[in-house]
């Protein structure tokens, strides 16, 4: 996993909590590089998932709702750091119908290592949207949040079902979007 979303995760701590509190994640859940991660760099998500889980542990939130939490502060990093992604994006349906064909792409010519998820998308793309995530990372609450935040960036009002898929490897969930 791209160290960007480590460097971004480290700072939505900090900022949400305090340095010290993500000092002691760190120094609990002990990754081997002592927890020095760089944007560019790339490190495996589990170091990601047993942080999350100690910050879990000594906050008393959810896992789930922390890495939710940090897809929609991840979703507000990216508008500010790529703003050339949204540009000409005139609502949620069209940025997120976007993410195999213009998103991601990019993301690979800007870090050509990463390995994002990916998505099939389907529904009308006027009053619905159908987005299967695929992953071998199990992240679908990071990419519930991003799609959360999404919806609130454009300031539709659009409902989320998710449903978890059966999947040979990996995660499989379905995120079926209607406009209200």
């Amino acid at each position: 996993m791209k160290g960007m979303v480590f460097t971004e995760f480290i700072d939505m701590v900090e900022q949400r909590y305090t340095p010290e509190l993500m000092d002691e994640v760190i120094q609990a859940v002990a990754p081997p590089n002592g927890g020095a991660y760089t944007a560019v760099g790339h490190y495996d998500h589990r170091e990601l998932v047993n942080m999350v889980v100690e910050l879990s542990a000594r906050t008393g939130a959810p896992v789930s709702d922390l890495v939710k939490t940090f897809g929609e502060y991840l979703f507000g990093r990216f508008h500010k750091g790529y703003p050339q992604l949204f540009a000409g994006m005139k609502d949620a349906f069209q940025m997120l119908s976007s993410i195999e064909s213009i998103i991601h792409p990019e993301v690979r010519k800007l870090y050509p290592d990463a390995r994002p998820p990916h998505f099939d998308i389907g529904g009308d793309g006027v009053r619905t949207l159908e987005m299967t995530y695929r992953s071998d990372r199990h992240f679908g609450d990071l990419a519930e949040g991003l799609i959360r935040a999404c919806i609130a960036h454009f300031g539709e009002r659009i409902s989320v079902r998710r449903e978890d898929l059966q999947a040979a490897s990996g995660s499989a969930i379905r995120f079926t979007l209607t406009r209200i």
